[in-house]
């Protein structure tokens, strides 16, 4: 009876490891392909330099306060309240992929709103995990995450791991129209989540979750972005000029905050 228990774990344990394998090759398939795109349908979940990665969150920002979105039925519009009243944004893409056992992976950038209005020059991060449930296929994912407090942003700068929903707690994200005065109010009176998500995914995946989500500063592509190395903190903190390769970010940015409210 024993040994045919362990005959069944082993063959258990044989079969997820292989799984995993499949998993981490179409993760580097999806990734290789998306970065290689050139036709706009996918942002590349591999880190590029500091001026691909800036252009890349504008890209990601803008699918979610454009107008058109909503009239086409994507009912995720970031509300205005939500981008004027954000600490911060981290703004990145991940490619998933698996069955049964998955594995996810990605890469993008950080910045905070310093205290003359301004935002901070940015810091760039990776995002990892594994998965086992009831899921099959691959998808690439865009995040924009809305840092709601000083707090949250200080979770981003002190580097090592950060997991989204066990250090730091996330919700979905308000959306649309018609819901600004509450939103702005309930923000005031810090009656929200440390961070809003929002998402949107091509592929198979039928709707992919932030909770359990590690993060991790990647203080190597800091070091190639500025030239020298500084850590996150010191970023989030204003102690660098902002770079003019995140001007288009920033312009993105102030296109969020400046636009009328749909």
């Amino acid at each position: 009876m024993f040994d045919k228990i362990k005959q069944k774990a082993n063959e258990a344990a044989t079969s997820a490891t292989q799984l995993g394998q499949q998993a981490t090759r179409s993760i580097s398939d999806m990734a290789n392909n998306a970065s290689k795109s050139s036709n706009g349908n996918f942002n590349s979940p591999i880190l590029g330099n500091l001026s691909e990665e800036c252009a890349k969150a504008a890209r990601i920002l803008e699918q979610f306060i454009i107008k058109e979105e909503m009239e086409n039925g994507f009912d995720t519009i970031i509300p205005v309240s939500v981008i004027k009243e954000a600490k911060g944004l981290a703004i990145f893409t991940v490619v998933k992929a698996g069955f049964l056992w998955s594995g996810r992976a990605g890469s993008g950038i950080v910045v905070s709103r310093l205290p003359d209005g301004r935002w901070s020059a940015p810091t760039a991060i990776a995002t990892g995990g594994v998965g086992f449930g009831a899921q099959i296929g691959a998808d690439i994912t865009d995040f924009v995450l809305i840092l709601n407090s000083e707090e949250a942003v200080r979770a981003f700068s002190q580097g090592g791991n950060l997991t989204l929903g066990g250090n730091l707690s996330v919700s979905a994200g308000p959306i649309g129209a018609g819901s600004e005065a509450s939103i702005a109010g309930d923000i005031r009176q810090k009656k929200v989540a440390p961070v809003f998500s929002y998402t949107k995914s091509k592929g198979l995946f039928a709707g992919m979750s932030i909770e359990g989500t590690g993060l991790l500063e990647l203080q190597k592509a800091n070091s190639k972005f500025y030239g020298r190395p500084i850590r996150a903190e010191a970023l989030l903190k204003g102690q660098i000029e902002p770079p003019s390769e995140a001007k288009v970010l920033y312009d993105t940015i102030q296109r969020a905050e400046n636009r009328d409210p749909y």
